[in-house]
């Protein structure tokens, strides 16, 4: 799969926040956003999966050369696209393994036995040190933050997308979840030779990964691009680009 923003201009509640994107995640290449808060990433995220609060203005979202501007969110996900949300909400009704089950068979994914499916579940969910009494709840109700971030990595394992937009995914987590969770996407990405692009504030999830591409966003720009390296800069002298 290949990924191209062009020139991407986009609102928000009338607010332009993005200002001219242009981004291209090409295969299973593995990239880096960062960026001071409000710096326009997670409207990125949600202009690419086509979440209505994000508004395209101006230029276009392309996979695989065909524009997916005008596709509805399910549209894009049977794609290949996926994205773990930032700030997952609870869904009291909606159990785990039907809304997994129900996900799975909608992006028109061939649907192992049921046995075969529960063990996937669970073996992922021991692999993120989430308990077992979780899988058998509703969609994050009454979970913490760090299990509901957890929880959309499991989703993501599952369902097994081309290509993942990771929105913060070490938000909220103490140093030893940050290494689960980055391990388990590493674990994820060489599988199923996917492609990234991971959304963060900080570097500490990162000395875990190692990504190839580093961008940052300011004022709804990009100002920066580089290597791992950048990393480094970036810790030292914080976010001072123009």
């Amino acid at each position: 799969m290949i990924l191209e923003v062009r020139d991407l201009h986009v609102e928000t509640e009338g607010k332009e926040v993005l200002r001219g994107i242009d981004l291209t995640i090409k295969g299973s290449e593995f990239h880096v956003l960062m960026g001071p808060n409000g710096s326009g990433k997670t409207t990125l995220a949600k202009a690419v999966m086509g979440h209505p609060q994000a508004k395209v203005t101006k230029g276009d979202i392309f996979v695989d050369g065909n524009s997916i501007k005008d596709m509805l969110v399910n549209e894009r996900a049977k794609l290949g696209l996926f994205l773990q949300f930032q700030n997952p909400i609870e869904i009291e009704g909606l159990g785990i393994v039907n809304f997994l089950n129900t996900a799975k068979g909608s992006l028109n994914q061939q649907k192992p036995s049921y046995k075969e499916f529960m063990g996937e579940i669970k073996g992922s969910a021991e692999r993120l040190k989430i308990r077992d009494d979780l899988i058998g709840r509703s969609l994050n109700y009454g979970f913490s933050g760090g299990e509901k971030k957890k929880m959309e990595i499991l989703q993501m394992s599952i369902l097994k997308p081309k290509l993942a937009i990771l929105d913060e995914p070490d938000s909220g987590l103490d140093i030893d979840a940050v290494k689960i969770v980055a391990e388990n996407i590493n674990d994820f990405k060489k599988k199923n030779d996917a492609g990234l692009l991971l959304i963060t504030h900080y570097s500490r999830i990162l000395n875990y990964m190692e990504p190839q591409f580093i961008h940052v966003m300011k004022d709804g720009r990009i100002v920066k691009e580089g290597g791992k390296d950048l990393i480094h800069e970036i810790e030292k002298e914080g976010y001072k680009f123009d």
